[in-house]
């Protein structure tokens, strides 16, 4: 049975769905916080559903020896070693959608108490004063709020900022023409942001990019009086610089979610008058809290049951309606990679893979995973889509994609060409109407094979008897042939044969075959028919 240890505080609506599709779970919500017992119990669990009190370390991962993906219930997956879980070909999911409005709703609402002084009035009539005159505030409408980010939240932000009357602009280098005039706003440059706003409202991820953006220089290039929130990532704003200029006046308020160092117990913004800080409530709402336990569950179950993988941080998305059409071509690219990572012996320096006709338009990242690893395989046998891709990186093969319109007879075909320092190799195969992938050309030669478990694979020169050897020889071994497919560049040329056998050839079968010398390779091939 499928098993999933839940370590945080989901919800018992979420902990319902996974039981419900005859999942077995483990709810045991305060384990996150011990780390020697989440080591110990972790072995025995194919899923692992988090929020941000688990730290998914490379240590932990050591002990996950069935995990096949964590679930992250919530957007943000700091607490999580992406990369060690990525080498170990376990997915990482996240539940991007599931509180983008309750954030939104925290910024905006961040915004008004910064622009009002809302908490330090507060704070100040409950204590007895009326310190009326004391608390100025500002107007947000027709002021100008710019957006750092421009996605699920950042848009969601937008709308709201629109409805207060205010002009927003947005710097985000993935927000097109097109979406930016759908969702009224104006995007613009970096620089421009920071000169034309009265509020500046952060919505990016922490990336070696984002890290510290709003630097003392940034903020020298602000309008002076601006007010920031940051309701997305710590680290993302250089807290010291950002309360010199609170200091100094050049910047008139800051509201703040998030900070460099959580939990926070101090930071350079704290005691400082017109900041506005709460501890990482964006996403707490009961709302919220519901929506993302229930996505990631579902998301959960979705994988491992059915092989669906959606939101996934390390691996492309396969919707489960999407996977009973690119299935077969799932299996075609992993058994094109696979003939490739056995037939070649020299380190491999790159590769192109190529999408002809209607594949073209299909889910190609996910192909290109399978593929991949496919051809990782014979070198790491618990390669899997998932960490292919990063193994293939880190040993320095360079992957190169190309996409075209029906070139020839088939409706699509891939073929991949791969280089190493002394050969090009080239293989390619299509998916027939039958749901069968099959081969369909080997070093430029056209043959039409179906795949089998055990294969042999042998090339001549094309001369008569080449075929009588082949089955006195393995007649003699006493090994079945299944299938038998030849190609040949024309006569007396170079030939190929690729044979589906019913057992493999062991050693002393190929040397027997080696010894006839009518062959120039021969190569035992043994492809996954699980993939």
């Amino acid at each position: 049975m499928v098993s999933v240890l839940v370590s945080d505080k989901l919800s018992e609506s979420a902990v319902q769905v996974l039981r419900n599709n005859g999942i077995d779970v483990a709810f045991e919500p305060d384990l996150g916080k011990d780390k020697k017992a989440l080591r110990t119990r972790i072995g025995s669990f194919d899923g692992l559903a988090v929020r941000s009190a688990t730290k998914v370390s490379e240590q932990l991962l050591s002990s996950a020896h069935r995990l096949k993906v964590i679930g992250r219930a919530g957007i943000g997956v700091d607490n999580i070693d992406v990369n060690a879980a990525t080498r170990r070909g376990i997915i990482v999911m996240n539940t991007p959608f599931g509180n983008s409005i309750t954030t939104a709703e925290h910024a905006i609402s961040l915004m008004m108490a910064v622009a009002r002084q809302i908490p330090e009035a507060n704070a100040s009539t409950h204590a007895g004063k009326w310190e009326k005159a004391k608390f100025m505030g500002v107007e947000v409408t027709n002021k100008t709020l710019g957006l750092v980010g421009c996605g699920n939240i950042g848009s969601i932000v937008a709308d709201r900022a629109l409805g207060l009357k205010m002009k927003v602009v947005a710097y985000d280098p993935f927000l097109s023409p097109e979406r930016a005039e759908r969702l009224g706003v104006r995007k613009v440059g970096f620089g421009e942001l920071l000169e034309a706003s009265d509020f500046i409202s952060l919505h990016v991820p922490k990336t070696d990019r984002t890290a510290r953006l709003i630097d003392s220089e940034a903020i020298a290039g602000m309008k002076p009086g601006v007010r920031i929130i940051n309701c997305a990532r710590g680290g993302i704003v250089d807290e010291a610089a950002l309360a010199e200029a609170l200091k100094s006046g050049v910047v008139a308020g800051a509201a703040f979610d998030v900070f460099e160092m959580e939990p926070a117990t101090e930071s350079p913004l704290f005691n400082l008058p017109n900041v506005v800080c709460t501890p990482h409530l964006g996403a707490a709402t009961l709302e919220a809290q519901e929506n993302v336990s229930i996505q990631v569950a579902e998301q959960m179950v979705d994988y491992l049951l059915r092989g669906a993988v959606s939101n996934a941080i390390n691996m492309p998305s396969i919707s489960a309606e999407e996977s009973a059409v690119i299935g077969p071509f799932v299996q075609l690219a992993a058994y094109l990679g696979s003939f490739v990572g056995q037939m070649t012996e020299e380190p491999i320096e790159s590769i192109n893979i190529l999408y002809d006709g209607e594949v073209a338009s299909m889910n190609t990242r996910a192909l290109d995973s399978a593929l991949i690893a496919g051809m990782i395989k014979p070198q790491v046998p618990d390669a899997n889509m998932v960490s292919a891709p990063i193994i293939a990186r880190e040993r320095g093969v360079k992957i190169s994609t190309t996409t075209q319109e029906q070139s020839g007879v088939f409706e699509s075909y891939i073929r991949l060409t791969v280089k190493t320092r002394s050969l090009t190799r080239s293989v390619a195969g299509t998916v027939f109407s039958d749901g069968k992938p099959r081969f369909i050309q080997i070093k430029g030669i056209n043959i039409d094979a179906e795949v089998g478990r055990h294969m042999l694979y042998t090339t001549n020169n094309d001369v008569p008897g080449v075929i009588g050897t082949l089955g006195t020889v393995l007649g003699d071994a006493g090994v079945n042939i299944a299938n038998f497919t030849l190609g040949r560049t024309g006569p007396a040329g170079s030939a190929i044969a690729l044979l589906e056998l019913d057992e493999p050839l062991d050693d002393e079968d190929v040397k027997a075959l080696r010894e006839t010398g009518k062959f120039q390779r021969i190569r035992p091939l043994v492809f996954d028919l699980a993939n």
